[in-house]
């Protein structure tokens, strides 16, 4: 592998991960770990050309964002194995699949246990390290069960208000082992327990023939460093790991803690915006606050009837329409515009869309795609007339389908806010390049996150 230890105890040259996300927050999210930790990495929304990789040089980290969360086996049965292969030319010493710290999957969407099958044939591994939990993030795992943070409580994964709830993927197991073995007949399972860590466990030997998805648990600072010495420790023979952007930061802390990594100093704000637009196609209880609180500050919120996805493609553009005359008008105001499609689960606008899916016989996916890229027009012509050059997408799936439709190729990252949402400046051919973006999951971010990245991010 290219990466290798040197004489003073440092990581030397190499690229250490490359990852693939299975949505578009996500990867970007894993991409803000390293590099707000000193190791330059870029996110691609393809992998890569050699012309582009041309551009970035002494990358550390290489990541391509995708839309597999949404997808179907028979998507990654027919995607995954190529782009597997592709990560794997890059000689990286760690190839990660990325997947949302609250595990949203089924065996029929964004199947775990399906990705985990294809990487394990495609890299010849019997036993895959999964790390879901990221302390950081407010993601815990302790003995096997995956916990979240939401206000100022903590939930089992199953008790969520949100997760639970999820429109595509509820969750009812936190047993992260339980839910991935859901989603495949040829795993078995295993645990590196908080116990197990504070021993010097490590991944387990697995015979010929077998699969094993090894869950880890990781609660704070030093199960997360044992974390990242188990798969760091393993990489040999269990190159490919799964996992949130946890991975990541575990093997940060293990790298840091063992002295093959100085710690950063923490990253700055960009300043304040002069304009800023926002879309958003997130129905969850955070995102709702979150419009709530920028209709109380001054923002502009236009609301996208996401009904007219079902109804061809000269209703979706007449709404497309109205919404950038909205945004467009706003701005002249004075004021940031927010183009959003629900206040929430409980918007009677959910109720409308759903019913509008029925009576029509839309597909429940191509609908959700179409919002995507709706929002997405609206975010680039907003762009392209006013000049405006910051911008955020609310939603994992919609920042996946919305970023498409901006001519982006890559991102690079420049400011945090919270863990897994910061600023990001957009790579591109066209008019976008430069653009400083930021994307967010639904769940995700405090009741002021959008006041909070119009006035350039940082830490707080």
């Amino acid at each position: 592998m290219g990466t290798q230890i040197s004489e003073k105890g440092r990581l030397d040259a190499g690229i250490l991960v490359a990852w693939y996300g299975d949505d578009f927050t996500g990867a970007a999210a894993t991409m803000e770990v390293l590099t707000f930790s000193g190791l330059p990495a870029i996110l691609f929304l393809d992998v890569p050309t050699a012309e582009q990789l041309e551009r970035f040089p002494d990358l550390r980290a290489i990541g391509v964002a995708s839309t597999a969360r949404t997808m179907s086996p028979a998507w990654m049965d027919e995607n995954l194995p190529a782009v597997f292969e592709r990560l794997k030319a890059f000689d990286p010493e760690l190839v990660h699949y990325k997947l949302c710290s609250t595990l949203d999957s089924s065996p029929e969407t964004g199947s775990i246990g399906r990705a985990i099958e294809i990487g394990a044939t495609v890299f010849c591994s019997r036993a895959v390290p999964v790390v879901v939990a990221a302390p950081q993030m407010r993601r815990y795992q302790c003995f096997g069960h995956l916990f979240a943070g939401m206000g100022d409580q903590v939930f089992r994964l199953d008790r969520h208000p949100v997760m639970s709830r999820h429109p595509v993927t509820p969750m009812d197991e936190a047993d992260v082992a339980l839910h991935i073995a859901r989603q495949s007949d040829r795993l078995d399972t295993a645990l590196l327990s908080l116990e197990d860590l504070a021993r010097g466990a490590g991944l387990p030997e697995v015979e010929a023939g077998r699969l094993c998805a090894v869950t880890i648990d990781t609660m704070d600072a030093a199960s997360d460093a044992a974390a990242g010495r188990a798969m760091w420790g393993a990489r040999e023979r269990s190159r490919f790991v799964i996992g949130s952007q946890g991975v990541e930061y575990a093997l940060v802390e293990h790298w840091c803690q063992s002295g093959l990594l100085e710690r950063a100093t923490p990253p700055t704000g960009i300043g304040r915006s002069k304009g800023m637009i926002s879309v958003s196609g997130s129905v969850s209880p955070t995102t709702a606050a979150q419009i709530a609180w920028s209709k109380e500050n001054g923002f502009a919120c236009v609301a996208f009837d996401a009904t007219q996805v079902c109804h061809g493609q000269e209703a979706v553009e007449r709404e497309i329409e109205l919404s950038v005359a909205a945004c467009l008008a706003a701005l002249s105001e004075g004021r940031d515009p927010l183009v959003y499609t629900a206040e929430g689960p409980d918007d009677p606008a959910v109720q409308r869309f759903r019913e509008e899916i029925a009576a029509t016989g839309t597909q429940v996916q191509d609908a959700y795609r179409l919002i995507g890229e709706s929002l997405g027009k609206i975010l680039f012509e907003v762009l392209q007339r006013s000049g405006v050059r910051r911008a955020i997408v609310s939603g994992g799936d919609t920042s996946g389908f919305a970023s498409q439709q901006l001519g982006i190729y890559a991102l690079s990252a420049l400011a945090p806010t919270i863990p897994g949402a910061s600023i990001f400046r957009a790579h591109a051919e066209g008019p976008m390049d430069g653009l400083e973006l930021a994307l967010k999951g639904g769940q995700m971010g405090s009741p002021d996150y959008f006041g909070w990245v119009r006035d350039g991010g940082g830490p707080r």
